[in-house]
């Protein structure tokens, strides 16, 4: 998935306005406009369009951790992890909405894709690990239509 499309999707998710995406995206200590946020989130053949950098999503999901849990006044802001991948994605949002892995495993069964709990455990393994998997666009696209859907009810 572009990094694009996984800003579009959880702005439908949290069901929020450009402005509101580019406040939690300061939470991180990382500045746009909601006029850049608005051409991230425009559609590919269209004229205003611009891609998604790694560090602006980065930032975007590090600041919904902050937005959904609050801020540990205690210790410093994470650096953000670049490149950034599926894995790295997937890791991030299971902090910020605060799933195990039965929620997650939960998740993507009720849209129909079937993950192991061991193939789970191999996407949040770290790169060298030798049980480490890397995350396919199709799960984290199928992860995000089952947060919605859980989101909405």
């Amino acid at each position: 998935m572009t990094n694009n499309d996984v800003l579009r999707s959880l702005r439908y998710l949290l069901d929020i306005r450009d402005a509101q995406v580019a406040e939690i995206t300061a939470l991180a200590g990382f500045n746009v406009s909601a006029e850049e946020i608005g051409a991230f989130l425009a559609r590919d053949d269209e004229p205003d369009f611009k891609p998604c950098s790694d560090r602006v999503l980065a930032h975007f999901l590090d600041g919904l951790i902050v937005h959904r849990r609050g801020r540990d006044e205690s210790r410093p802001l994470p650096p953000v992890e670049l490149p950034l991948t599926n894995n790295i994605t997937l890791k991030k949002l299971r902090v910020a909405f605060e799933l195990r892995d039965d929620d997650i495993l939960a998740i993507l069964d009720s849209v129909g894709f079937i993950v192991t709990k061991t193939e789970l455990g191999a996407l949040f393994r770290k790169p060298g690990h030798n049980n480490y998997r890397p995350c396919g666009d199709q799960l984290l696209r199928n992860f995000l239509k089952g947060l919605t859907q859980r989101q909405q009810r």
